[in-house]
C-alpha cells in the first residue's frame, strides 16, 4: 500500500522547513532508519529516517525548495511491484512547489504539434516527465522508464530522443555580478540566517535592553586551570576558561536566582535549573547548545560535554532537546581577542553575558599599580524581568566567584 512521506516537525516550535536534500532517489529500495533526505530548519540541517521500508515511488517535493508545511506530502513510498498511485489533493498541492515551475511553457512554434501520447497499453509516468516530454516534443512511447514498474521520470525524458542540447548554465546565485559601480556577490540567505535576521530584531525592538559591564581579574582562574589540567592524564581532558565560565555563571545564578528568569506578559518565571546556553559559530550563524543543570557538574564533566556540543553543532548533528530551552545564554568571544562588546537577549530568556578576551592592565591595590591580566565582562539583560540593582548584584557575585576560583571545584 503506498504510504506519504510528510514534512516532519524536527522541534516543538517548527512549522515549516526547507527540503535541502534528497539522499534517495525514485526508485531506489528503502528500509526503515535509511536515511532518506536533510531538512534544514531554523538552526540546523537534520537527517530525516524513513519509518517504513518499500520503494521511493514519486518525488513531489524537488531539492531547494523552502517554506514547506509540517505534515505536506514530500515523497509518495510503495511497496515491490506496486504501482505509484495518482496524486492526491494533498500531495497535488505540494507538485506545484516541487517542480517549482512558474507557469505553463508555450509550445516554441504555433504550427508543431506535439505527438500524441500512446493509447494502448498504460504508461506508467510522473508529472514532472510527463510536462517535461510535452514541451520536448518527444513521445512517451519513444521512453524507457528507470523508475519503477517501468515507471518513466525526469532523467528518462532528460536522456531520451530529440533532448536538446544543454543550454549554458547560468551564472550560479552567488556568483559575482559586476554593475557600473561595484561587484557584489549575491548569496541567498539560508532559513537559518532568516530565522536570526528575524528573532534578533524582534529582540532588540520588543525587549528593553539594558547592559552592565565589570572588570574581572583572571590570574587565579587561570592558575588554577594550569593545576587542574597538569594533573589530568595525558589526553584525557583539558578544561577551557570557556568550561570555567560556564561553571561560574551557573554559580552566580543560584547565589541570585533573580537573573535566572524569564519575562511574559502574564507572569515571571523563575527556574530552579541552572540550564546554560552557549553560542557557537556555524558556517551560516550561530546556534546556542545548552548545558543542562551546569551548577551540578563537574568541571571535567562540563568540558567533555561542551566540547562534544559544539563539534555536532559545527555538523548540523545536534538534537532539537539539545539546542531549544536555556534559562541564560553566554558569548565568548576573547579568542578573537575583542576588548568588549554586548550581545543580543536570546528570547525568551532574561539575560546573556558578554565574555571578552582577558589582558595585561594596570590595576591598582590599595596605593600600589600592579599588572593583572584582566576580562571585561557585560552582561545584557531584560529590563521588563531584570532591574538594574539586581543586574549589578549578580555581576558582582561572578567576578568574586572568577576571582577566587577555588569554589567552582569544590
Amino acid at each position: 500500500m503506498a504510504t506519504d512521506i510528510l514534512m516532519p516537525a524536527l522541534s516543538p516550535t517548527m512549522t515549516e522547513g526547507k527540503l535541502a536534500r534528497w539522499l534517495k532517489a525514485e526508485g531506489d529500495t528503502v528500509s526503515a532508519g535509511d536515511v532518506i533526505a536533510e531538512i534544514e530548519t531554523d538552526k540546523a540541517t537534520m537527517e530525516v529516517e524513513a519509518v517504513d521500508e518499500g520503494i521511493l515511488g514519486r518525488i513531489l517535493i524537488q531539492e531547494g525548495v523552502e517554506g514547506i508545511p509540517v505534515n505536506t506530502p514530500i515523497a509518495v513510498l510503495v511497496e515491490e511491484g506496486e504501482a505509484v498511485p495518482e496524486a492526491s489533493s494533498a500531495q497535488s498541492a505540494a507538485a506545484p512547489k516541487a517542480e517549482a515551475a512558474p507557469a505553463e511553457a508555450k509550445p516554441a512554434s504555433t504550427t508543431a504539434k506535439a505527438p500524441a501520447e500512446d493509447k494502448g497499453e498504460r504508461i506508467f509516468v510522473s508529472p514532472l516527465a510527463k510536462r517535461m516530454a510535452r514541451e520536448r516534443g518527444i513521445a512517451l512511447g519513444a521512453l524507457t522508464g528507470s523508475g519503477p514498474n517501468g515507471r518513466i521520470l525526469k532523467r528518462d525524458v532528460e536522456k531520451g530522443p530529440n533532448a536538446p542540447k544543454a543550454a549554458p548554465k547560468a551564472a550560479p546565485a552567488d556568483a559575482p555580478v559586476t554593475t557600473s559601480e561595484e561587484t557584489v556577490r549575491r548569496v541567498p540567505n539560508s532559513t537559518m540566517r532568516k530565522v536570526i535576521a528575524r528573532r534578533l530584531t524582534e529582540s532588540k525592538t520588543q525587549v528593553p535592553h539594558f547592559y552592565v559591564s565589570v572588570d574581572i581579574e583572571l590570574d587565579a582562574l587561570l592558575e588554577l586551570r594550569s593545576k587542574l589540567n597538569a594533573t589530568a592524564q595525558e589526553n584525557s581532558f583539558k578544561i577551557s576558561v570557556n568550561d570555567m565560565m560556564i561553571k561560574a555563571v551557573a554559580l552566580a545564578l543560584k547565589k541570585v536566582p533573580g537573573v535566572n528568569v524569564q519575562f511574559t506578559d502574564a507572569e515571571t518565571l523563575h527556574f530552579e535549573n541552572v540550564d546554560i546556553s552557549m553560542a557557537v559559530s556555524v558556517p551560516d550563524g550561530l546556534i546556542t547548545p545548552i548545558i543542562r543543570d551546569a551548577d551540578r557538574k563537574s568541571l571535567r564533566e562540563i568540558s567533555v560535554e561542551a566540547k562534544d556540543l559544539a563539534k555536532r553543532a559545527r555538523a548540523g548533528k545536534l538534537k532539537p532537546e539539545e539546542f531549544q530551552g536555556g534559562t541564560f545564554s553566554i558569548s565568548n568571544m576573547g579568542m578573537f581577542g575583542v576588548r568588549e562588546f554586548a550581545a543580543i537577549i536570546n528570547p525568551p530568556q532574561a539575560g546573556i553575558l558578554a565574555i571578552a578576551s582577558g589582558e595585561k592592565r594596570a590595576v591598582v591595590r590599595g596605593s600600589e599599580i600592579a599588572v593583572a591580566t584582566v576580562m571585561t565582562a557585560t552582561l545584557s539583560v531584560d529590563h521588563r524581568a531584570v532591574d538594574g540593582a539586581l543586574g549589578a548584584e549578580w555581576l558582582n557575585a561572578l567576578r568574586d566567584i572568577v576571582q577566587n576560583p577555588y569554589t567552582l571545584v569544590v
